[in-house]
Parts: C-alpha cells; structure tokens; sequence
C-alpha cells in the first residue's frame, strides 16, 4: 500500500537510530491504513526531538511553545469538529514543560490523540534527565544520579480517568500500529505512551533494553475494567504494552460547546451569522 503521508526530500535531524524514526513509520502506516483525507488531519506538537516528528509528515501541523501543544489542538478541534487532530511530542514537553495542560486536557476529554515519545531523556538539549528518567540514571546535570521517583503518565492518566490509556513501543512496530489505530478512532482524550530509545543521550534505555523490559498484554485482558488497568498501568520491569484504559461514556468537551448543542458540527468559520444577531448577544452583556 502506498504511503500517503511521507515527505520525499526532507532532511530529518534524528540522529541514526533513533527510535524516532521508526515511530515516524509507524504513524504514517496508521494514517494510510485509515485512510484519512491529508485535508481532514492536522498534527500539533511543542518543542523536542519528538515535537519535530509532524514536519516530516505530509500533512498539515502547528508547531507550538515548549510544552504548549495541547491547548492549540483542543482549539483546533473545537474550532473545528470535522478535523482529526493528532498531538506528538516527547516525555519532557508533554510531561514536564506540559504537565499541567495534560492534567486539564485529561479532564477535558478532548477529542484529540496524543503521542507522546518516551524515550527517559531530554534529547534536544544532550541529556538531561526529563520526569520519565529512571532511578539512578547519571546525565551531566545529574551527577550522581536521578533520585525522584519517575513520573508514571499510563497511571496518572487512568486516575484522572482519560477515556483512552495505551502504551506502545518503537520496537513493536505492528502491535503500536494497531494501537494508535484504535487511538485515533477512539472518541475523546486518547493518550498513547510510546517507549523510544534515544541512542545518543540515554546509553542505559536502549532498544534492547525496551524490547527485554516490556511485554504485549495477554489477550482476554479487558482495558473497560478501571481497577485491574490501573493494577496494570503500575507494572513496570517488565511494562506491559497495549490499550490499557478505555472509558466509551466520558462526554467529550468539543460536544458540550454552545454551537455545538444541537448535533450540527459545522465548523465556527464558515458558519454565517447576522449582524443583528451579534448586535443583541452584545446588548444581553451590557
């Protein structure tokens, strides 16, 4: 099947071996496999290796601050409920720079997918350890060794209960596939945690590590059951990968807008409002 979403002749700053690139794959497979119209897509990102990811696809993308990706694409989407909307970034943008909108983008449910590249390390700025880093692990900035305990996002987002948790790896190409598939088809908030290796700046989480540290969730596992995905969300050494969580009754933000209420999902800026009708919403605020 023709890839409809690469771009040919660009230059793509990932160093070699990067899991970046097979995340990149990944995606694009996704995409052509769903067969979303380039004019219906747009991606969004912040600031990273990771967040580089959307320049590299065919498509559209808005490339925001550092840790800011998630407010733009919830405006997206509710400016425009028509577009699929797709958030990629790495741990430290989504998870340190941009804890706090992915708290509220959570409790939102927006209905926007969101990738995030979990490769343990601030790779754009050569190493420092992001809030995913584990126990111990020495960068230049932690010389003697990360000491807090590492953010665990899969857990943090079943407790705020995302109607959509997953965790995937670069190394797994078609099971992550599969994965984010299901993610952007899910309605609502979906969060796919993604393991990387960054070959140049974590020398410990390497892709043999990923691929000796983690396993694919046992089939007849069911992700509806919020106690036993959060008991899962909490292994670790071995992680289990695959969809974790899944809420199908959480509503979802862009329905409960105002323009929205009455099932019409035209978008905001081909809508034709009167003048007169502006002039008395203006009026009722005086």
């Amino acid at each position: 099947m023709a890839n409809l979403y690469g771009k040919e002749n660009v230059e793509i700053a990932w160093c070699p071996g990067c899991g970046n690139f097979g995340i990149r794959n990944i995606v694009m497979n996704a995409l052509t496999e769903l067969a979303i119209p380039k004019e219906n897509l747009v991606f969004v990102s912040g600031i990273g290796q990771a967040a580089k990811a959307p320049q590299y696809y065919n498509t559209s993308y808005f490339n925001g601050l550092h840790g800011r990706s998630l407010p733009p694409a919830a405006a997206i989407k509710a400016a425009n409920p028509l577009l699929k909307v797709i958030v990629e970034s790495g741990d430290g943008d989504m998870y340190g720079e941009g804890g706090n909108h992915f708290i509220h983008a959570i409790r939102r449910n927006s209905d926007i997918t969101v990738i995030v590249h979990n490769n343990m390390v601030y790779g754009l700025t050569k190493g420092q350890a992001s809030p995913t880093s584990r126990p111990g692990f020495t960068t230049p900035v932690q010389v003697d060794g990360v000491f807090e305990n590492p953010l665990n996002p899969a857990a943090l987002a079943i407790a705020l209960d995302a109607s959509f948790v997953a965790r995937a790896s670069a190394g797994e190409q078609e099971k992550s596939k599969e994965i984010i598939k299901a993610a952007i088809n899910h309605k609502g908030f979906a969060l796919v945690d993604i393991f990387s290796a960054c070959v140049s700046f974590n020398k410990v989480n390497t892709h043999r590590w990923f691929k000796e540290n983690t396993y694919i969730i046992e089939e007849g596992y069911d992700p509806k059951n919020k106690p036993e995905a959060f008991k899962k969300s909490l292994e670790e050494g071995p992680w289990p990968l695959g969809i974790l969580y899944v809420n199908d009754n959480k509503p979802v933000f862009e329905e409960k807008l105002a323009p929205y209420l009455n099932k019409d999902n035209t978008p905001l800026y081909i809508r034709k409002r009167e003048a007169g009708t502006v002039m008395d919403i203006l009026n009722t605020k005086i």
